[in-house]
């Protein structure tokens, strides 16, 4: 329909053409992406040589680097003792400390520790008496971290028992000497709900495939898990530590190490567990929270790509589709709004024969969206734990036409909060979600 307005207005003229050329990009985006990805995943799976997802060797105690596992906490009651108990007696790796940030919490947080501190001689915490946010807590703990080595674990999240020792096989060779830090492999530990499940797929979809197939692409990636990410502190530190000021510090701070020539990497092999919001409201808080940290970023360095292409161009893919992703979210909603009152207009004026054309016409788009999105979950669901997850496959309908369709109107609506950050507005202050004990969900 856009086409034939566009030629009925402007003719067969460059002008035209390329504004339909443009639009049939933004038309099929979502589906060249689906495919886009899963090709990538197969290149990681088949192709690449250096993953090293099973290479790894366990170090013996003498040759273990110090590595300070800090948690941010802000509110963390119900789940705080689990975790720092469950690392303590499950790692298995020795040389390592537990900082606790400690960050302006109104609850039982500080007594919990304190109470851990008479078990466990390896836990710390320091005291932040005004909650300024996970980033503004991260980076002062950096300051006071022993070790060569951070790894970012958020309160209720729990990694496998070998994660030390597989994350520090990134960092131990000579080629590894430009390694800024390496992410893990997430999996949702509450699959008791609806949306649970459905975000075991989504996980899947998203680590499983979109992360191997960057790391097949550039050998790195976009962005970091915040939830149990080691970092290298002496790449922390080049880079001025994490912007206290975002909306999601790891995204930027991957951005911030690739532009200084330092390489994120993804561990499909090193596996953590997490909490997922179990409600809609939770999800669509932090959905709408990715999304403004995501444009914040796009924001942040559109200028270093368009006026130093040559200089970033190992990194211009990334913000292709950075961009190619934000562009699309608008031409979406703004097209799912006019085929609405389109289609309105057409019933309540009789013209059935249009009405109908219109839904076939979509329902078409949507069959082959559908069809590059199984794709795209299927090769997920099969790269990830060995096929493990296959039996969540079911609620993949659910991800495709629910997820697809809020990520866009929640890059819409955050556009404005993410240019007030730009300009100096920013906060990065957090307050925890409601959720339940850790032992429920295992």
């Amino acid at each position: 329909m856009s086409n034939i307005f566009i030629n009925h207005i402007l003719g067969s003229t460059p002008l035209a053409t390329t504004i339909n050329i443009c639009l049939l990009i933004l038309c099929l985006y979502p589906i060249v992406g689906s495919f886009f990805w899963f090709c990538g995943a197969l290149c990681y799976r088949f192709l690449k040589s250096n993953k090293r997802d099973d290479d790894w060797q366990v170090l013996p105690k003498s040759k273990q680097p110090m590595i300070i596992i800090m948690i941010p906490a802000h509110n963390e009651e119900v789940v705080i003792e689990e975790t720092i108990t469950y690392l303590f007696e499950n790692l298995n790796y020795s040389n390592f400390e537990i900082l606790v940030m400690n960050d302006g919490s109104t609850d039982d947080t500080a007594a919990i520790i304190k109470q851990l501190q008479k078990k466990y001689p390896q836990l710390r915490t320091i005291n932040i008496i005004k909650n300024k946010g996970k980033a503004h807590a991260f980076n002062i703990g950096m300051h006071f971290a022993k070790g060569e080595y951070i790894l970012s674990n958020d309160a209720d999240t729990i990694p496998e028992p070998d994660a030390l020792m597989k994350y520090m096989n990134f960092f131990i060779h000579n080629r590894d000497m430009n390694t800024s830090a390496v992410t893990a492999n997430m999996d949702v530990q509450n699959r008791s709900t609806l949306l649970g499940k459905s975000q075991t797929v989504e996980f899947s979809s998203i680590v499983g495939v979109i992360k191997r197939s960057q790391t097949s692409i550039n050998d790195s990636m976009y962005a970091y898990s915040g939830a149990n990410t080691l970092y290298k502190k002496d790449f922390l530190i080049d880079v001025g530590g994490f912007r206290q000021d975002r909306a999601t510090e790891d995204i930027s701070i991957a951005w911030d190490h690739q532009s200084i020539g330092a390489i994120p990497r993804f561990a499909p092999n090193i596996i953590f567990h997490m909490n997922v919001p179990e409600t809609i409201g939770q999800l669509y808080k932090q959905r709408r929270r990715w999304a403004q940290g995501g444009t914040e970023v796009w924001l942040t360095n559109i200028k270093k790509f368009i006026f130093h292409p040559i200089k970033r161009r190992y990194q211009m893919s990334m913000f292709i589709d950075s961009t190619l992703s934000i562009v699309w979210s608008f031409f979406f909603v703004i097209t799912t709004v006019a085929f609405l009152f389109t289609m309105i207009w057409l019933a309540l004026h009789g013209n059935y024969e249009r009405l109908f054309h219109g839904f076939g016409i979509s329902f078409i788009f949507v069959t082959f969206e559908l069809i590059a999105g199984c794709l795209q979950l299927f090769t997920a669901l099969l790269l990830d734990h060995n096929g493990a997850k296959l039996k969540y496959a079911f609620f993949a309908p659910l991800y495709m036409l629910f997820y697809w369709m809020v990520n866009p109107f929640t890059v819409v609506t955050t556009l404005i909060p993410a240019m007030k950050t730009i300009l100096g507005f920013g906060s990065g202050t957090w307050v925890s979600p409601k959720i339940s004990s850790l032992q429920n969900h295992k």
